[in-house]
């Protein structure tokens, strides 16, 4: 039986964009989503019922590195699984934590057997390989979980990339022997996702998507992307991967974007997609609104009575002026960074359901449009700091 089940509803004539729902085990996902970073069990400075009742989120991501080392699965899995832990109604996807442990790089040392690495926290002696990572993930009750993959950093020449995939080829098939043999004592376990890697080099991903097609999974990523290249080829890449991958089951792309992006990459039929920037930009007092970026400590907002964004309908937009936020944020207050992530990842979602509602009534292609338009005009904005 399976673990999740995708089911499409409407496509773009024009592009290959698709609207679905992503069905779980705790509850339907509509896509295309955006998934809030919930790193270590938390969306930084959000209750779970805020995000939950008042974002409306109904999937988040979590980070398999992170809660390994702190408090540990074990602990996770004895306390009831994350869901309880985090009291989290809804889906969670959990990464590897293959990525962090990758930009380790003083901290570990990679065999074709796994990584080995030290803790970040401790310094303690840790080895990750792709069985151990699934059954990490299985005791912290994901509804979807990633396997072990290589990351590499860009640029990267060709032949570190050619043994990168194929090394992430073999990790994805020891880690499927792995799941398929947990999944009888653990029928209710959730679904796991092979990544396609290949860095910048197109017939590498060709590689490595077909290669993990074989697999048969119930959905699949693609990563290596967000690693220092230009955003144009990371949506190059993107387009590259997701085009062979198969057209009944979901595809994630790994750790993008900006607000402006995402259309692009549901254009290019992506129905997932997670990224740390909205509440990240939140705590360093970038705001995204709906007429572009918005840096918080500028003067120009000492005593603006306005709304952060007038054209949104969160907490914080409805309750407090630039003035006041611009005063929490430079006083260091912690509701500044509780109030400036619920705005940022409003926005997110807002822009998600908005592309979603164009994709089923036949819009999408205008709605592009509108949006590479708007990006060609928008004036850049001071960088956070």
């Amino acid at each position: 039986m399976a673990q999740i089940q995708f089911e499409l509803q409407a496509q773009c004539p024009d592009t290959r964009a698709r609207a679905g729902l992503l069905h779980t085990a705790h509850g339907p996902v509509e896509t295309p989503v955006f998934m809030p970073v919930g790193t270590q069990a938390t969306l930084k400075g959000v209750t779970p019922r805020d995000l939950s009742e008042q974002l409306g989120a109904r999937i988040l991501l979590a980070n398999t590195y992170h809660l390994y080392l702190r408090p540990g699965h074990q602990v996770i899995e004895k306390l009831g699984g994350l869901h309880r832990f985090m009291d989290w109604p809804h889906a969670i996807l959990t990464d590897s934590g293959g990525f962090q442990v990758f930009s380790l790089s003083q901290l570990r040392q990679i065999t074709d057997e796994g990584v080995i690495f030290r803790s970040h926290l401790n310094g303690d002696l840790h080895f990750f390989t792709p069985e151990s990572t699934v059954d990490v993930q299985l005791a912290l009750g994901s509804d979807i979980a990633m396997v072990l993959d290589e990351c590499l950093e860009y640029p990267a020449s060709y032949e570190a990339s050619r043994h990168s995939v194929q090394r992430t080829i073999r990790w994805a098939r020891q880690a499927f022997e792995h799941y398929c043999q947990r999944l009888g004592e653990r029928p209710q376990a959730g679904a796991l996702f092979p990544i396609v890697q290949g860095s910048m080099f197109p017939d590498l991903r060709r590689e490595c998507a077909l290669a993990l097609a074989e697999l048969q999974a119930e959905g699949y990523a693609i990563g290596g992307l967000s690693v220092g290249e230009p955003r144009a080829l990371s949506l190059e890449m993107a387009g590259v991967s997701a085009e062979l991958l198969p057209a009944n089951k979901p595809r994630y792309v790994m750790g993008v974007g900006m607000p402006e992006e995402l259309i692009e990459y549901v254009a290019l039929g992506v129905d997932m997609m997670d990224c740390v920037l909205p509440s990240r930009n939140a705590r360093n007092g970038c705001l995204f609104t709906s007429e572009g970026k918005l840096i918080i400590k500028q003067a120009r907002y000492r005593e603006d009575p306005r709304p952060l964004d007038p054209a949104c309908s969160c907490y914080t937009c409805r309750r407090f002026s630039r003035a006041y936020l611009r005063h929490l944020f430079l006083a260091g207050e912690m509701l500044y960074c509780t109030l400036g992530t619920i705005h940022n990842v409003q926005r997110y979602l807002d822009i998600m359901r908005e592309i979603r509602s164009s994709i089923l009534e036949g819009r999408f292609a205008r709605l592009l449009q509108k949006w590479r338009r708007a990006s060609l005009e928008q004036p850049p904005a001071e960088p956070a700091k």
